[in-house]
């Protein structure tokens, strides 16, 4: 069979220049397609996995860390790798509403249709907020994503170079059959250490229900069974078939696994006594900020759509964290958008341009070219009025303009070329 020229001539040109450049056919294939490195995948092998086995993902915000876990043989999960989030929007605490710019945290499923390999930021993932907990407590907001381009607003921003082995990693695991990648987001390692630092924050009740998943998970070393009642998470229990679990509703009766629940008292017990002697040190390493509640989320919406709107607005979002209390009595530098400087501009020059075609649309058909020119060079083209109006008794009279018909008409007819020849 022969190969068609057009065909043929374009596959030989893309090998020449994958030899050229030391690279393989692989390299060319479209970002979502890309497969892990050797060394990742010499890595899983040495740990037991394999390059289909599913994963699960982790965030830490205070220490902007992503990590990747893995399923082994033996059924348990092993980190396979982590990643430094380039950028991460909001403070600790989770996303209430629309426009507070908070990355959410909890417990999220990604599923194959939330994969989007023609991104705008390289490539994504959405997390899948709002989660059933988040809609039971009335937080908003959508398209909150893991992606590309190191820039967020309410997302995880990563490199391009680590988004895409993120995404390989999700690939390869959707291939092999899991149906939904557990997504884990918390606002630092929930160690006692930790706990005891942001005792006294606002959303520590919050985190404390995160803190049962996260111990489930150290504890066994698989990605726990999640559910939602009482508007609170719950992990690892089983329930009457004929009693679903509501978000908002009571709990029905549970149950765990008897070596489970040993397991996580002696776990809880070893944590309190850690935690305490925490306290009792007092505090080691500052808190950081966090969200100040649905109140501060409220304020920074504001914020956010009257910057979107163009208007001006202090350069950072306000702040209600006990950190920030005396940078909110100094005065705050007042800025727009250079987007809505350019819109404004551009609205400008439209409008300016308006009012030239009309005033030459507004002059007689026969008036000379000069004439024309000269009085549409004297429109004023600013969108605002500076200078009061000049009086209509004040103007200068406009002389009429000539005919131009019959200045035409008086020149000399010319002569046809054989006339002039044949003088």
């Amino acid at each position: 069979m022969k190969i068609p020229t057009h065909i043929l001539a374009p596959l030989l040109l893309t090998l020449f220049l994958a030899g050229c450049q030391g690279a393989s056919v692989s390299d060319l294939a479209p970002k979502s397609e890309k497969q892990l490195s050797e060394k990742l995948v010499k890595l899983m092998k040495t740990k037991g996995m394999t390059m289909t086995a599913p994963i699960m993902v982790r965030i830490f915000k205070e220490e902007s860390v992503l990590e990747v876990w893995k399923r082994k043989d033996n059924g348990r999960y092993d980190i396979v790798t982590s990643y430094q989030i380039c950028k991460w929007s909001g403070k600790l605490g989770p996303k209430f509403i629309e426009g507070d710019r908070q990355a959410p945290e909890g417990f999220y499923a990604v599923r194959p249709a939330q994969m989007n390999p023609n991104s705008s930021y390289y490539l994504s993932f959405n997390t899948g907020f709002p989660n059933a907990l988040d809609r039971a407590l009335g937080r908003t907001g959508a398209n909150l994503m893991v992606h590309g381009a190191c820039s967020s607003s309410g997302c995880y921003s990563m490199t391009d170079a680590q988004v895409q082995e993120i995404y390989a990693f999700a690939r390869d695991a959707f291939k092999g059959g899991q149906d939904s990648i557990q997504l884990q987001a918390f606002p630092f390692r929930m160690t006692a250490a930790n706990m005891a630092r942001y005792k006294d924050d606002p959303n520590y009740p919050f985190w404390k229900n995160l803190k049962e998943g996260y111990d489930h998970f150290e504890i066994t070393k698989v990605p726990p069974k999640v559910d939602v009642c009482e508007k609170k998470y719950v992990f690892n229990n089983t329930t009457d078939p004929n009693a679903p679990i509501a978000a908002t509703a009571t709990c029905p009766p549970m149950q765990q696994p008897e070596t489970l629940k040993m397991a996580y008292q002696s776990y809880q017990t070893n944590y309190e006594a850690a935690f305490s002697s925490m306290v009792g040190k007092g505090s080691i390493q500052a808190p950081s900020r966090s969200i100040q509640g649905l109140n501060e989320a409220k304020i920074i919406a504001e914020w956010s759509a009257r910057r979107a709107r163009g208007e001006r607005v202090t350069q950072e979002p306000p702040s209600l964290s006990p950190q920030d209390k005396d940078a909110a009595l100094k005065p705050q530098v007042m800025v727009r958008l250079a987007s809505a400087v350019a819109a404004d501009k551009a609205r400008d020059e439209r409008e300016a341009g308006k009012r030239h075609r009309m005033t030459v649309a507004s002059i007689p058909a026969t008036a000379p070219a000069s004439t024309a020119n000269q009085v549409a060079a004297n429109v004023v083209a600013p969108a605002r009025q500076t200078t009061a109006p000049v009086p209509a008794s004040a103007a200068a009279p406009v002389q009429a303009p000539q005919d131009v018909t019959a200045t035409v008409a008086e020149q000399p007819a010319k002569k046809a070329w054989w006339k002039i020849i044949g003088n």
